[in-house]
């Protein structure tokens, strides 16, 4: 897994976690009523997964020839 995978993984919690926050400092404020401002966290996770699927590597399927584990039997000398 990539750096940048890991983290948009790593930052996940934080970011929900704040932007929870201000919708119930909004909701206090008398601005936004929470219940009608939830679909934001929808949107914030879909953004969130969208940064995470952006920053993992494509698949590259190994060389051809390369073996990746010792042969069965153990390693040719």
């Amino acid at each position: 897994m990539s750096r940048g995978a890991l983290f948009a993984q790593a930052i996940r919690g934080p970011i929900l976690l704040i932007a929870v926050g201000v919708l119930f400092a909004l909701h206090q404020a008398g601005t936004l009523s929470f219940w009608r401002s939830w679909p934001l966290l929808i949107i914030v996770i879909g953004v969130i997964k969208l940064a995470e699927r952006l920053a993992t590597p494509a698949y590259v399927p190994p060389q051809a020839g390369y073996q990746q584990y010792p042969p069965p039997g153990g390693p040719r000398l």
